[in-house]
């Protein structure tokens, strides 16, 4: 969060200063991570993707994505909160692969890795 000071100068009065702080809403993501342009996937949701995509690719995830190297960030959309995002999570991975490859495809034709864009 950060403040910002702003001066108002109201009707009979002298300057007066007004602190107002900037409320930084939390946003939440899911996200697509691939091994390679059509390999291995894989969705998740987090509050922090450029943190959570690090942890993907220096290997401290374990489980699945570090099983199998799945470190590009290839999609991924923000949500307002965590509700949603989760919902539209679990809605993707029980799509069908062909449906997860044409989301990815629509805004990452070539499969791209994403990461260094949102750092």
């Amino acid at each position: 969060m950060g403040r910002r000071t702003i001066h108002v100068m109201p009707a009979q009065a002298g300057i007066q200063e007004m602190v107002i702080a900037i409320v930084k809403t939390k946003q939440f993501f899911v996200y697509i991570l691939a091994s390679k342009k059509n390999g291995t996937v894989y969705v998740g949701v987090t509050s922090d993707l450029i943190k959570r995509v690090w942890e993907h690719k220096n290997g401290l995830v374990d489980g699945f994505t570090n099983q199998y190297d799945v470190k590009m960030l290839v999609y991924y959309e923000m949500h307002d909160n965590a509700e949603n995002a989760i919902r539209r999570e679990k809605q993707i991975k029980k799509w069908r692969r062909q449906w997860k490859v044409n989301l990815i495809e629509k805004k990452n034709l070539h499969w791209k890795d994403l990461y260094k864009d949102i750092c």
